[in-house]
């Protein structure tokens, strides 16, 4: 007699739409959003990183809303909305929040920086004016072992006097 399943082991359809592209995968119901995005979808711009919500390099926004993919499951985005770090410009276009951050030197392994860029994205679109210490402030749910801040903090500035301009 084969082994019982329970509930959690249980694949469940998932109706999403990423990056504006309407989606219905079946995925195990315990999969996290930051999984389903990267070995689903191949949507790999989403980093995992610590898998406890500490880093943010997982950041991406549901229904405009940033979230921190290691701590949502596919399931629980059924029916909603997500955005990626794919889904907000590409090489011909960069979002400002991109723009901002190849400008201003805003990274430099790279590991963190898309968390990071949805996060100033959802910060800007909060306080479009922010100063240095609410930038800091708003980006606290997000970790960079290498930069020091300091350009990320600029890249920030940088993107608010775009958004603001544009």
């Amino acid at each position: 007699m084969p082994a019982s399943t329970g509930p959690a082991e249980r694949d469940v359809a998932v109706t999403v739409t990423v990056n504006g592209e309407p989606r219905r995968e079946r995925v195990p119901a315990r999969t996290l959003l930051v999984h389903f995005l990267r070995e689903q979808l191949g949507l790999t711009g989403t980093h995992v990183g610590c898998d406890t919500t500490q880093c943010g390099a997982c950041t991406v926004a549901m229904d405009g809303v940033a979230v921190k993919s290691c701590t949502v499951l596919a399931a629980q985005a059924d029916g909603h909305e997500v955005t990626t770090i794919e889904g907000i410009g590409d090489a011909e276009g960069l979002h400002p929040v991109q723009r901002a951050f190849w400008a201003e030197h805003g990274l430099q392994c790279g590991y963190c920086t898309p968390g990071m860029i949805m996060a100033v994205r959802q910060l800007l679109a909060d306080n479009p004016d922010p100063g240095d210490d609410e930038i800091r402030r708003g980006l606290a749910g997000n970790i960079c072992r290498c930069t020091g801040y300091q350009n990320i903090v600029a890249a920030a500035r940088a993107a608010a006097t775009m958004l603001q301009e544009s």
